[in-house]
């Protein structure tokens, strides 16, 4: 069953990314892609991540903050 917006345009089901077998670490420059514009992490509806790798995503994007490679905010 499809979910559908307002228009009447299908929507495709967002698929976690570490879920298809790809790692993430707080070095990678694909954790901005769960952080927005003013450093905050991006909840799991924006996201697509499943709830398991959604706090590993926070744990790294928070270590990643500690580290200096992305700014706690902006």
């Amino acid at each position: 069953m499809a979910d559908f917006h307002n228009n009447g345009n299908k929507r495709r089901k967002k698929v976690c990314y570490m879920c298809l077998g790809k790692d993430l670490n707080y070095k990678d420059a694909i954790i901005s892609r769960y952080i927005s514009e003013n450093g905050k992490i991006l909840p799991r509806r924006v996201t697509g991540t499943c709830a398991k790798h959604q706090r590993h995503v926070a744990e790294e994007v928070k270590r990643a903050r500690f580290m200096g490679f992305i700014p706690f905010c902006k």
